[in-house]
């Protein structure tokens, strides 16, 4: 005999929750065990049992004291092995990349048809992600801004170490070719890495390429 899997929806429009309860009660191998208005109460359930026999939590973002951002958040935080499914009218970039970043399982919109509802839980439950088509190009296009805005800010000088940098020139041969203190040199390094947010050199090199700062 095959165990259901165990399901938690959460969502403050109680019209929208009763679709969501009519849709997902059908499946024969799933099993809501509890159904919430508030990501609050989420938590609490979730705390109070220690997350166990939990598989999926799927969640609104809008709701009025802890949002889906903060749930998922507070899942992935504490119980990263239950999945976490976004079910929202919400398409912004900020709230897309923020979930994102949290490392939420799959993102659909609320006027997605029943079978990618269910296809996205079933996706999600054999631990694959599921991002609707219209989440991935919302995504995508506010990747294409944020770094966009990113390489605009930079200034001549950054753009400048930059370029020293990705050509291996050590902290004091840039300093010397500058005429800047060593000391100064080593802060746009720290600020750059900052604000191109990645980690080391080899991602200081490929902006450095993209920009067309090397020959």
């Amino acid at each position: 005999m095959t165990l259901k899997r165990r399901l938690i929806v959460v969502d403050d429009h109680k019209m929208f929750l009763d679709g969501l309860l009519s849709i997902i009660a059908n499946e024969s191998d799933v099993e809501i065990v509890m159904t919430a208005n508030s990501g609050e109460n989420v938590i609490k359930y979730l705390d109070n049992i220690k997350g166990e026999n939990i598989d999926l939590v799927v969640t609104d973002v809008n709701m009025p004291d802890v949002s889906g951002i903060d749930l998922n958040k507070h899942i992935k935080t504490k119980y990263p092995k239950i999945k976490t499914l976004v079910v929202s009218m919400l398409h912004d970039s900020k709230t897309i990349h923020t979930l994102t970043e949290d490392n939420v399982d799959g993102y659909v919109p609320k006027n997605a048809e029943k079978t990618e509802l269910l296809l996205a839980i079933e996706t999600i439950l054999k631990g694959e992600k599921y991002f609707s088509d219209s989440i991935k190009q919302a995504y995508m296009q506010s990747m294409f801004t944020k770094e966009k805005e990113v390489i605009t800010s930079l200034t001549n000088r950054e753009k400048e170490v930059l370029k020293l940098i990705a050509e291996e020139n050590t902290t004091q041969e840039i300093a010397d070719q500058l005429f800047l203190s060593k000391h100064t040199i080593e802060g746009y390094r720290k600020n750059l890495i900052s604000k191109l947010e990645v980690r080391n050199l080899a991602g200081l090199t490929k902006y450095a390429i993209k920009l067309g700062l090397l020959d």
